[in-house]
């Protein structure tokens, strides 16, 4: 099948996503930090990720998914501190939180998921190359910055001038670093950071004295372990540009041979009701938030993949009702041309669902591999998501695929192979179906129902811890679930 091809932010045009071997597509995202819960906008990044992988993975490259967990910086060491808690408890509970969130939303796992307090020997080794080769310097307190002016090629990612650099690197230290006064330059970042009083025993030992590393570091550093010098594609949210990824590129570059990441993928802001996202006007909204409203985590995942992943996108309440439609009418074709009596190849398929679920019971994955069939009928809809990943004008080729069939007037043949499409195109959307209307439980509010099926894909995708929290919160609300090998059924203490 063809390869993906993706807007690369360095050299601003499409490319395709090759691997460098010629074998697996090596690639990174730059991860949550775990102080609180994810939001849906932190979570339309990691959602725009996935889609991408499971694409790329559909046409037949397998991949090598590296995703890191910062669980050390000013604002984990001010909340555990705040929670009267160790660094390490603190974080552990906000990264399960992600999980479970994360199998709510059918988050393909990362291979690879690497902590930054698991790789601060990692990280001060870079450093050491950094000050040896003149790249980086010691301040009198202690703390240890990158020379920006002895990288060439720094703003080439973000495309700013010089002027526009230096405020951007202002405006970056007078909000996050108090010590800048110690820097030779204002452009100039923190790579290892000196102990503060205000720290408490947050600190480990290196050549410059006590301290922990800089935000921008533990990237570089876990990309050098896992994925090497050079590899295939690194992604991120547009916030994550400048400075983040400008700096990642200077330090690595400056510490390796290599040439770091060869393809840049970012993912565009997400709006609330036309309007920034703000914790002081209550529309940061988690999954649980969202779930108390009555939406399911895979009618949120289909609004967070609605819009191109380079463009805003604005979320709304009414964007998940018109989401919850949607689903329903995928549902109800599945279900239409489930009439057809299946080849043996798609009853294999079909008895080893993504889910282990049954058709009709609760919500369905499509068909696990799948990605080996083409997708027939919906060819128009493949080939326009692999173009830049357009994943609304792939979803408006299946609709309109839908809307033309005649299901009544289609060989039990002509029906297997256009389900077999469809289930080709929902998995590489990572999207499931939902049970048909008139199987849905009527008797149980709608957001004890969507816990219920939160904990249903947790169970699905083997996170027995998620799912035990979960089972433990609707039995807390009063309400007990009883298993079966169709589904589940929500019942009232």
């Amino acid at each position: 099948m063809p390869a993906l091809k993706l807007h690369d932010t360095l050299t601003r045009t499409d490319r395709e996503t090759t691997p460098l071997d010629g074998k697996t597509l090596r690639f990174y995202c730059c991860g949550p930090t775990v102080y609180g819960p994810a939001h849906i906008g932190n979570f339309r990044t990691f959602v725009a990720q996935d889609v991408m992988r499971r694409v790329v993975e559909a046409s037949g490259t397998p991949t090598l998914h590296v995703r890191n967990i910062t669980d050390v910086d000013d604002k984990t060491i001010r909340d555990s501190q705040k929670a009267g808690q160790s660094l390490l408890d603190f974080t552990q509970g906000w990264t399960q939180k992600f999980h479970i969130d994360c199998a709510a939303l059918n988050l393909l796992p990362p291979h690879i998921e690497p902590s930054a307090v698991a790789h601060i020997p990692q990280q001060v080794a870079m450093i050491e190359k950094l000050v040896a080769g003149g790249h980086a310097y010691a301040a009198a307190d202690g703390s240890v910055y990158f020379r920006v002016s002895s990288f060439k090629d720094y703003g080439k990612l973000s495309h700013l001038e010089d002027r526009e650099l230096r405020l951007g690197a202002s405006e970056a230290a007078s909000a996050t670093d108090r010590d800048e006064y110690t820097k030779d330059s204002l452009t100039d970042f923190a790579l290892w950071k000196a102990r503060k009083p205000e720290d408490g025993e947050n600190f480990w030992p290196s050549p410059w004295g006590e301290g922990r590393p800089g935000w921008h570091l533990e990237c570089s550093a876990m990309i050098l372990e896992y994925l090497g010098e050079d590899f295939d594609l690194h992604s991120g949210g547009v916030d994550l540009i400048f400075p983040h990824h400008e700096n990642e590129i200077a330090q690595s570059c400056c510490s390796t041979h290599g040439h770091f990441a060869h393809h840049w993928m970012h993912v565009a802001h997400l709006m609330v009701d036309g309007g920034k996202m703000s914790k002081s006007i209550g529309n940061l909204y988690t999954l649980e938030d969202l779930a108390k409203r009555g939406y399911s985590a895979v009618e949120v995942r289909y609004v967070l993949i609605s819009g191109h992943y380079s463009a805003t996108l604005n979320f709304t309440m009414h964007s998940l009702d018109s989401a919850r439609q949607a689903l329903q009418k995928l549902a109800k074709a599945d279900k239409a041309l489930e009439r057809g009596p299946p080849s043996p190849q798609h009853s294999a398929d079909s008895d080893n669902s993504a889910t282990g679920q049954k058709e009709g019971a609760g919500l369905r994955s499509p068909a696990a591999g799948s990605e080996a069939r083409a997708p027939g009928p919906f060819a128009e809809a493949w080939e326009t998501l692999l173009h830049d990943l357009n994943v609304p004008g792939a979803m408006g080729a299946i609709f309109g695929v839908l809307n033309k069939l005649k299901l009544a007037a289609l060989s039990p043949e002509e029906a297997t192979a256009a389900r077999n499409g469809l289930h080709f195109m929902l998995n590489a959307l990572g999207l499931t179906l939902p049970a048909i209307a008139d199987e849905a439980a009527t008797d149980v509010p709608a957001d004890i129902q969507a816990l219920a099926q939160q904990r249903w894909d947790a169970k699905q995708a083997k996170d027995w811890a998620a799912a035990d929290i979960l089972r433990k919160q609707l039995e807390a609300s009063g309400w007990l679930i009883k298993d079966s090998k169709e589904g589940f059924t929500v019942i009232a203490k």
